[in-house]
């Protein structure tokens, strides 16, 4: 949906997550092997990649000032059995958040919001806030006020809708 470049660092996985549903369409990409394997994970595991997915996307849309879509579980209650472990570059010293296990898309996502808190960058991803869009995006705004995933289609539509409502 969005002409935007990818979110960085871990937070590209959090966006690519959010947006395997097309809210418009109803097509999710965790019903196909292809979609399940770009988040890395199995048929099995698509049921709570998805009770993941919504939790996200309510935190994203409170990042853009929004309501939640709808209810959904707490995504701190979520990510709070993600195992993760400190590493330490022997090389820099540099340390970082990693998931212990390397393959549990809980722990991956922990791992990336860790990283995004302490980068500044984790409420810069927002959900559009179209509601049959919520599409994931990186706002890369100056002033951290992006509304829309593309000004030219979820922008543009809520600006006719603005307008015609004006002259009704």
């Amino acid at each position: 949906m969005t002409e935007r470049s990818p979110a960085p660092g871990g937070l590209a996985l959090v966006e690519a997550l959010v947006n395997t549903l097309d809210i418009e369409s109803g097509a999710d990409a965790l019903d196909t092997p292809e979609g399940r394997a770009r988040v890395g994970i199995t048929e099995g595991e698509a049921e709570g990649a998805r009770a993941l997915r919504e939790s996200l996307r309510a935190v994203l849309l409170a990042h853009a000032g929004h309501p939640p879509h709808r209810e959904v579980p707490p995504l701190g209650e979520l990510l709070a059995a993600a195992p993760l472990v400190v590493t330490v570059d022997p090389a820099d010293g540099s340390a970082a958040l990693a998931p212990a296990d390397g393959t549990s898309l809980r722990a991956r996502v922990a791992a990336a919001v860790a990283e995004a808190l302490v980068a500044g960058t984790w409420t810069r991803l927002k959900a559009c806030e179209a509601p049959d869009c919520h599409w994931a995006y990186y706002d890369r705004s100056p002033a951290g006020r992006g509304r829309w995933c593309s000004m030219q289609v979820c922008g543009a539509r809520a600006k006719m809708r603005r307008y015609r409502s004006k002259g009704a």
